[in-house]
């Protein structure tokens, strides 16, 4: 049994980008009474697990980073993994939350007690802990996911995730594949090809590709950051509006979709010769319909004398390597698979058991949904980030998780100041969110037809917010007391006048 007599105010799970930020803004608010709880042995997220050759940010510096911790000392333009690393340790040292965390601690289910208006954490291995609210920060990109490709445990050469990279295997002078040609794709083949005897990319579709003008930051602009925060400001917020701008032509199917399209093809035409292999690589669906690739180095590589696109499908792999469909086999001494992660889409990423014991897996198992992506009706005191439908298309996703952020711990303030034992998101109002949210999805340019992560089997979007990054953080500015059902005073004397029993809607600003 948990110790019911150390119940925190707050359990984090996870020790990512989100994890820090909310422990950080918990902080700022005078809320101490946290932890953070880490499966692995140091913080970071998807940046301590992404550290392949070439891995960085296709989102600006500036943008992605929080306001509230900014950095004046980016490099670049666009980061490295290991700057953002750095930054994510900065903060967590700077901050004073660093002494908060719990390596080693692998949630494996959260189960509410509604009588205590508590929800027990277990983990794997060790005593459960008990906390008044959690907030659930284990990321979209934390489960690196290997293709469902026939024959691929009979396959004797070396296998390597993007997200599992092996530091000690030496590419020099072996045979490799990549399979895919998606984001970490697009960079981890321009550091292959510098070092490996040859190297084969499978493409099952291609992507449209813009170029990432990717320039250093001079000392005397560290130094304008540094000495003017309003410049920093100034500039992070020319980068958002730029891209917001960009919404216009990625989350919609619009005259500006054809212009990004007319971008990415001069870029194609400019950098690539052959008029075969650029038919090879210009996508058949709407810009935006899969996630724009940044890069400038991807097409360049691709023409090296020992790189060779293949665009035959994968039928199986063999023993020593890759079998197409048209009879090929392609032997390797090594398969790289940047074939991205596991997403939940569909199900959620751990065992949560709710009011009545009601099981979140079961409700999501046709697609997750939730209350502005941050809260599910049934789950109180229970929050995400980067939930369902919270993806941005066009822009960083550390502005939506900001904003996600500040909602939740304004939530946990009120739930904790006020000393209230739930807040549940209202049924109605839950239903309500996300039929609009599903009928706005069809006009976008992820439901127009091709095939991405974004999207279920059957179709279904769980994944991303159909709108301007605007509209997505102006909806999480206030947590609406009315949209919500507040129950089980811990004192009664503390109900607001006018509430007949500590079920009832209480409007308490």
């Amino acid at each position: 049994m948990a110790d019911t007599d150390k119940t925190l105010s707050v359990a984090i799970i996870g020790a990512g980008f989100a994890g820090i930020g909310a422990a950080i803004r918990l902080r700022q608010e005078g809320i101490t009474d946290f932890a953070i709880f880490e499966r692995g042995d140091r913080i970071g997220g998807t940046w301590r697990d992404n550290t392949y050759p070439g891995a960085a940010c296709d989102i600006p510096s500036r943008l992605y980073s929080y306001s509230f911790a900014p950095n004046p000392n980016w490099s670049h333009t666009y980061s490295g993994s290991d700057e953002i690393l750095a930054y994510i340790d900065r903060m967590a040292t700077d901050s004073g939350i660093a002494p908060h965390i719990r390596f080693g601690h692998n949630v494996t289910g959260l189960i509410y007690d509604e009588a205590a208006g508590q929800w027990t954490v277990e983990f794997e291995g060790r005593e459960p802990v008990r906390a008044r609210t959690v907030i659930a920060a284990p990321g979209p990109l934390s489960n690196a996911s290997l293709p469902d490709i026939p024959g691929i445990e009979t396959y004797e050469g070396h296998k390597i995730h993007s997200a599992r990279w092996d530091h000690d295997y030496d590419f020099t002078g072996k045979k490799v594949a990549v399979i895919g040609t998606g984001a970490s794709a697009v960079q981890i083949v321009p550091e292959l090809v510098k070092t490996a005897k040859s190297v084969k990319v499978f493409q099952r579709t291609p992507g449209w590709v813009l170029p990432r003008l990717n320039r250093p930051t001079s000392g005397l602009l560290k130094q304008l950051y540094r000495t003017v925060p309003f410049a920093q400001e100034a500039s992070r917020a020319a980068w958002f509006w730029g891209h917001e701008s960009v919404a216009l032509g990625v989350v919609w199917d619009t005259p500006f979709t054809r212009l990004v399209e007319q971008l990415s093809k001069a870029n194609l035409r400019l950098q690539v010769k052959d008029p075969w292999l650029r038919r090879q690589l210009t996508p058949d669906f709407s810009a935006g319909c899969k996630r724009l690739l940044m890069t400038s180095d991807y097409y360049p590589a691709l023409q090296a004398d020992n790189c060779k696109l293949v665009t035959w499908p994968i039928a199986r792999l063999a023993p020593k390597g890759i079998r197409t469909v048209e009879g090929i086999e392609h032997q390797f001494d090594a398969i790289v698979f940047a074939t991205g992660f596991e997403v939940s889409k569909a199900g959620a990423p751990i065992p949560i058991t709710g009011i009545g014991g009601r099981s979140l897996g079961d409700e999501w198992s046709g697609g997750a949904y939730a209350y502005r992506s941050v809260a599910v009706s049934g789950y109180p005191n229970l929050y995400f980030t980067f939930g369902p439908n919270s993806g941005p298309g066009h822009s960083s996703a550390l502005v939506y998780m900001e904003a996600q952020i500040n909602y939740i711990v304004e939530a946990v303030e009120k739930l904790l100041r006020l000393d209230w034992k739930a807040l549940d998101v209202r049924p109605e109002v839950q239903a309500r969110y996300n039929a609009d949210i599903q009928r706005r999805l069809q006009a976008t340019t992820w439901n127009s037809g091709c095939q991405s992560w974004y999207l279920t089997d059957d179709g279904f979007n769980a994944t991303m917010f159909p709108g301007f990054a605007t509209q997505y953080v102006n909806q999480l500015k206030h947590v609406d007391l009315d949209d919500y059902k507040i129950t089980g005073y811990r004192d009664p004397s503390a109900m607001a006048p006018g509430a007949e029993s500590a079920g009832d809607l209480v409007s308490v600003q």
